[in-house]
């Protein structure tokens, strides 16, 4: 039977899943293959850990050499992650003619470009199907059975950390640095959990997205990103009261020759199915012109999912190779000289809802000054709550408005902060009603 070899580059938590996956399910994978997926070599700096997983003697190298220029190595897969030294690596393993399976949505949503036009110069693929959604299958959906749609919106639940967060902080009433600790020993969270907690990875997530949705260049530092870090038990209180449920929500949307592509903590209504996404698991919603909203669900992260996913990449390619062809399917799914560069829509000129809350002193006049400034600026309300009242000390005032243009409402907030009764900066999360 044909074997076809396979390199390593990364040998932490998700490299020891793809290794485990590979041999467990050998048999499997040789069925429906008809050819033998055989792990020749794996590069990490950390050859002497054990990973509770017995591996042939000198598959381990800390020789990066080793994997980039062996001719018999077809698919280099690389979990590295971030920028450098995963893209010299990548770019090397394409210079040498490997295929290219990774996981490393940073990586993509930063220098995806330069990585794909090297791999279409050697013709190779690059595949990264666990770079979002872990074993959600999202992606290939995308590229293939939905291909022929014009894509109007994606929505995203994107990174399992912050859906535990608020998953805990809703259901328990529980304080954000609290369940945040808590997720950090239970291993949801990173030591350093700046990335997940600060919007950041699911930004990246997002780029992927509306590059294969919209046929698109995405210059990340143009989408706008705000975490979760600044939400607290009350804001999720107050959003129960509302009907509706606090998540860190990726947002892609089609508005002519440009897009909407932010990432920000969102009120959703209860009665949503993304509400219901919950702890770590991640959602994607699409809506297509034909096939209409698709969602899809699953497990974001981890060993397994994740390994599932690559795997699933590693037999994509081969399939082609034993077929004795390439490029079947460009990276993101259009071809190359087709890809287009769509503006992104700055967020002043966003258009939603809102939940402004306000800590003010509880005194005669507050609600007249707070409504005034909001009615010159254009923003109508729609229903507000005040609980606490306790006159001469501060309470909290929610808000909720109608729709209305962002910057309208930053505006708002600049000369409503000024007003001698408020206490701390107002507090904005957007709502989203319709995500058809």
């Amino acid at each position: 039977m044909q074997e076809i070899k396979i390199g390593l580059l990364g040998f932490g938590t998700i490299g020891t899943g793809v290794a485990k996956l590979l041999m467990n399910n050998s048999e499997l994978i040789e069925e429906k293959l008809g050819a033998r997926l055989v792990l020749k070599r794996i590069a990490d700096l950390d050859i002497t850990t054990d990973r509770g997983i017995s591996l042939p003697a000198g598959m381990l190298t800390t020789n990066v050499d080793e994997v980039l220029t062996d001719p018999e190595i077809a698919i280099v897969i690389e979990l590295i992650g971030g920028y450098d030294p995963a893209k010299r690596f990548v770019l090397r393993a394409i210079e040498h003619g490997k295929h290219i399976v990774t996981a490393n949505k940073a990586l993509l949503a930063v220098h995806g470009e330069e990585l794909y036009a090297a791999a279409a110069r050697q013709g190779v693929e690059v595949l990264f199907e666990a770079a979002v959604g872990g074993g959600i299958p999202v992606l290939s959906a995308i590229k293939g059975n939905m291909a022929a749609n014009n894509f109007a919106t994606v929505f995203g639940i994107l990174n399992g950390t912050c859906n535990y967060i608020l998953t805990r902080m809703t259901q328990e009433g529980a304080d954000f640095g609290a369940v945040l600790k808590n997720a950090q020993e239970l291993g949801y969270a990173e030591a350093d959990p700046t990335f997940d907690i600060e919007g950041v990875d699911t930004a990246h997530k997002l780029s992927l997205l509306l590059s294969l949705c919209f046929g698109t260049r995405v210059d990340f530092d143009h989408i706008h990103t705000e975490g979760i870090s600044a939400i607290s038990a009350i804001d999720v209180n107050f959003a129960r009261d509302f009907g509706y449920k606090i998540k860190l929500l990726a947002i892609g949307k089609r508005d002519g020759d440009r897009i909407e592509a932010r990432v920000h903590p969102t009120m959703i209504p209860v009665n949503y199915p993304l509400a219901d996404v919950d702890g770590v698991f991640n959602a994607i919603r699409l809506s297509g012109d034909f096939v209409g909203p698709v969602m899809f669900y699953g497990r974001g992260a981890g060993m397994d999912p994740t390994a599932s996913a690559i795997v699933g990449d590693l037999m994509d390619i081969s399939r082609n190779i034993l077929a004795g062809i390439g490029r079947r399917t460009a990276p993101l799914g259009y071809l190359e000289e087709r890809v287009k560069t769509l503006g992104i829509k700055p967020m002043g000129e966003i258009v939603s809802k809102y939940c402004l809350r306000f800590s003010t002193l509880d005194k005669p006049g507050v609600l007249a000054k707070i409504a005034g400034a909001l009615g010159r600026h254009g923003i109508s309300i729609e229903s507000m709550i005040q609980k606490g009242r306790s006159a001469g000390e501060t309470v909290p005032i929610v808000i909720m408005t109608h729709e209305a243009q962002e910057k309208d409402v930053r505006a708002a907030l600049n000369e409503i902060d000024e007003l001698d009764f408020i206490r701390e900066k107002s507090n904005l999360i957007r709502i989203e009603d319709n995500l058809e």
